[in-house]
């Protein structure tokens, strides 16, 4: 379990010291995922250390929120200062990626064979 630790926390640093080395816009533990996805590719399996540990990380991933939670406790002055822009951001963010998802749900349906897509049976129409 030591050794996969380890694994996953250098998979990180090495992802962490690109994205700053390299100035990269991609948060650095993202880069470490994909490193460790693009090893895992070329292996061709997960090895079984490996999967306990991710699986031992998953069952207590619910400890992992605590530190936000705090941060969120700490800082809820400046929150309640600046809830007005943030509750913008959310409300537009959320907005813009549903619009954006249409678009691209849209084209993608323009792009595809009308023969490949399932029609509904008969019982199943409204």
């Amino acid at each position: 379990m030591l050794g996969t630790l380890t694994l996953l926390l250098v998979c990180q640093l090495t992802g962490e010291l690109a994205a700053r080395l390299l100035h990269l816009p991609i948060p650095g533990p993202v880069l470490g995922m994909l490193l460790l996805f693009a090893g895992l590719l070329l292996r061709g399996r997960v090895p079984a250390p490996l999967q306990e540990t991710a699986g031992g990380l998953l069952r207590h991933l619910s400890l992992l929120f605590v530190p936000a939670g705090v941060g969120v406790m700490v800082h809820a002055t400046r929150l309640e200062t600046e809830a007005l822009p943030i509750v913008i951001a959310l409300f537009g963010s959320t907005l813009i990626g549903i619009a954006v998802t249409a678009k691209l749900m849209a084209f993608l349906l323009s792009r595809t064979d009308p023969r490949l897509v399932d029609e509904p049976a008969k019982g199943d129409r409204a």
